[in-house]
Order: structure tokens, then C-alpha cells, then sequence
């Protein structure tokens, strides 16, 4: 038996990944305090499931495939920017994301439920759709003003919509120069 630190995700259509990238590089400072998402990372994370063993993972799978059967492809469109737990108090600095359907919110609260019922542990917050683009490092804690200034300068900018019609199952491999993913299983939704 082996763990295999893993997570569900949405991967993003060329053009909001290339904008995502771009948004990243005018944000980047050296030495900001700011852990960014290396920009060949960029994705969309709808549910971390932390180490999974390698024997579940057909059934986390059958999980996201029962999930996936019941919904159809749906849009999404990024733009803005924000922090969590607040813009005063940002840990983590996110792109925005509008999911005019409901149809991201509905999969992760299934996909929390259907979960839960193999063990693993359900995120206690609703959750708020958006791209992370970067976390304050441990010794800094909150983003200094500089930061939080780019991030405001970029608060009207649209990032692109996509057509969501597949999840992915992530495996992340962590080393010295930052994860590296690959992909485990890639679930259509039903169309």
C-alpha cells in the first residue's frame, strides 16, 4: 500500500490558464512574503483529499464518477481578485470566479457528502469558488501593502470563460523545487 497525496481539480481552457499566468507574473515580486502558484500549476481545485491510499482509488473515483453523471458541462468566467479570510486579512489571494449556474457549488457540496462516506474529512467552510494565485509564507503571515495594491490594480481584470465538461483525479508529488501533478483519471460529466 502506497499514499498518494491527491485531490480533485478542474483543469483550466488554454486561454484563462494563459491569462492566469499573466496576471501571476504582474503580481510576482522577489521576496513579496508571497508563495505563488508556480504558473504551469495553475488549476482549479474543487476538493483536497490529502493522502489517499493507493487501494481507494478506484472508489474515489466511482465517487466523482457518480457525481459527474449527474450534472452537464457548465460555463465559468474568472475575473477579479480577492483574498481569504478577508482583503484586510488575506492568507491566501485568489482570481475570482462566477459560477452563474450553481453547478461548481452543487458538485463540491456532492462531492463533500459522497466523500465524507469513504472517510474523508468534509472542509467545514461553504465553498467560495476562485483560482488561487498565491499564499503568505509562515513567517510573514499577511500580505504586505505592496502586494495588496497589485492585487487591487488587477480586481477588474477578466480572466476568460470556459466550458467545464470533465474533473480530474490529481496525484501531487512534493520535492524541493515545488509539487509536481499528474493525472490519475479524468471523468467526463455527463453530456
Amino acid at each position: 500500500m502506497k499514499n498518494i497525496r491527491s485531490f480533485i481539480a478542474i483543469r483550466l481552457a488554454p486561454d484563462v490558464d494563459r491569462n492566469s499566468a499573466r496576471m501571476l507574473q504582474r503580481l510576482r515580486q522577489a521576496n513579496d512574503g508571497i508563495k505563488w502558484v508556480p504558473t504551469d500549476n495553475l488549476h482549479l481545485t474543487l476538493k483536497f483529499l490529502g493522502d489517499v491510499d493507493n487501494t481507494e482509488v478506484p472508489a474515489v473515483c466511482k465517487v466523482i464518477q457518480r457525481v459527474c453523471s449527474d450534472h452537464s458541462p457548465f460555463h465559468l468566467d474568472f475575473a477579479g481578485t480577492g483574498g481569504f479570510p478577508s482583503l484586510e486579512r488575506p492568507r491566501i489571494l485568489y482570481a475570482g470566479i462566477n459560477d452563474a449556474s450553481g453547478s461548481l457549488t452543487r458538485i463540491v457540496s456532492r462531492l463533500e457528502t459522497s466523500l465524507a462516506e469513504l472517510g474523508f474529512k468534509q472542509e467545514p467552510r461553504d465553498y467560495i469558488p476562485h483560482l488561487t494565485l498565491g499564499r503568505t509564507r509562515s513567517t510573514s503571515r499577511l500580505a504586505n501593502s505592496d502586494v495588496m495594491e497589485r492585487l487591487a490594480a488587477e480586481e477588474e481584470t477578466h480572466l476568460g470563460g470556459m466550458l467545464v465538461n470533465s474533473l480530474q483525479l490529481v496525484a501531487s508529488f512534493l520535492d524541493k523545487s515545488g509539487p509536481t501533478y499528474q493525472i490519475m483519471d479524468t471523468i467526463p460529466l455527463d453530456s
